[in-house]
């Protein structure tokens, strides 16, 4: 049998491969090579390997790969892909692999395409021909975007575990249930003129003013309607993140856009925030008709939940001894959770996701290799 890399140099490899995923053309990269280089080493192992490219994307891939037959059994899942990453503001070269004090320095070290070196590296040391239920792996594309991975895995694929796991970096602490995040665009177009004379023309900065109070009564009326004692924001919030308009201060602004945020608790439907929206905006919209519009800025994720009687919650929590967690970031729960329930666990840092020297620190290596090795002689 072909020999596999050791641990540290397949979690090398993995860093060395550039996966980054932007919503700008320019800076979008392919999975393909490291998707490829995932199915060669689990190939070597035995599993059945299938790369599946991704509907609508930019050369993206998904990997799923199994060992044995029939139905249930666990399902470890991951993203490939991470964020850009300037890199004059990392001390370290973000695609090397870099052992420091303890830590191990690159961009995906902990979110979270190292993952996948934890589990091939705990798959190896199993004896895979005890096993009685299927395990799958699954290896998706464009987590940090649109997540459009497993979002076109979930619609055609046909396996369902008995569980899954996701791996990102939640410190080894299990994570049951997170809210999820709806981006919206108010676009408001006006009548441009001269400034000396402002009835001529209609001010889009002024409409959306009007907006924007209808919006904050909705705000208010999530706060009042919607709640989950196990969050720490026990409801779901709306934030304004950005807002532009007009070109000059001696013109009537012809054009104002706002972008806001909602982040949906577990259990409320997307369609209803939807409904919501028009009904808040309806003054508006009978007013001023076409001169008003609302746009979604991605396809929405919806908040994610798993019934703490579920058989995984239980298992995992006798096995880290302590209770699931919520928490307020989104992961590919709400999509994989579709398929059979699932928990998000894995090594390293959230406070690490999305940083310059992004690192993963080495107490994390062997109790995550137990934990895996004893999930998978659980449930496979």
């Amino acid at each position: 049998m072909k020999r596999l890399p050791k641990f540290l140099d397949m979690y090398s490899q993995l860093i060395a491969l550039p996966t980054i995923s932007a919503l700008e053309p320019e800076f979008d990269q392919s999975n393909k090579a490291l998707i490829e280089l995932l199915a060669d080493w689990l190939a070597t192992l035995g599993f059945k390997t299938e790369i599946i490219p991704v509907e609508n994307s930019r050369a993206k891939y998904n990997l799923l790969a199994t060992y044995g037959e029939g139905e249930g059994g666990l399902l470890l899942a991951g993203h490939t892909d991470t964020v850009p990453c300037n890199e004059e503001l990392w001390t370290t070269n973000p695609f090397k692999l870099t052992e420091r004090d303890g830590k191990f320095f690159g961009l995906g070290t902990a979110d979270m395409k190292g993952f996948f070196a934890f589990v091939i590296d705990a798959v190896r040391q199993i004896d895979l021909t005890k096993l009685t239920k299927p395990l799958r792996i699954l290896a998706t594309a464009d987590e940090e975007t649109t997540m459009l991975g497993t979002r076109t895995f979930i619609r055609h694929t046909h396996i369902r575990p008995d569980c899954a796991l996701i791996g990102e970096p939640t410190s080894l602490r299990a994570v049951r249930a997170h809210k999820g995040h709806v981006g919206k665009a108010v676009r408001i177009i006006g009548k441009s003129g001269h400034s000396s004379d402002p009835a001529k023309g209609i001010n889009a900065i002024e409409l959306m003013h009007e907006a924007t109070g209808y919006l904050m009564q909705m705000r208010n009326e999530l706060r009042d309607k919607y709640h989950h004692d196990a969050f720490e924001i026990p409801y779901p919030t709306m934030n304004f993140g950005a807002i532009h308009g007009g070109d000059a201060v001696n013109r009537i602004c012809g054009c104002c856009e706002l972008h806001f945020d909602i982040r949906p608790l577990p259990e409320m439907r997307l369609e209803d925030l939807d409904e919501m929206l028009q009904q808040k905006l309806a003054p508006m919209f009978e007013k001023w008709g076409d001169r008003i519009s609302i746009e979604a800025l991605h396809e929405p994720t919806p908040g994610y939940e798993c019934e703490h009687s579920a058989q995984v919650v239980q298992v995992v929590e006798k096995l880290l001894g302590e209770k699931c967690e919520v928490v307020n970031y989104c992961t590919e729960a709400p999509f994989i959770q579709e398929l059979c329930p699932t928990l998000v666990l894995g090594p390293g840092s959230i406070e690490q996701a999305h940083q310059p020297d992004e690192f993963l620190s080495a107490e994390f290596i062997e109790p995550t290799r137990d934990l895996l090795t004893k999930m998978i002689m659980h449930f496979c």
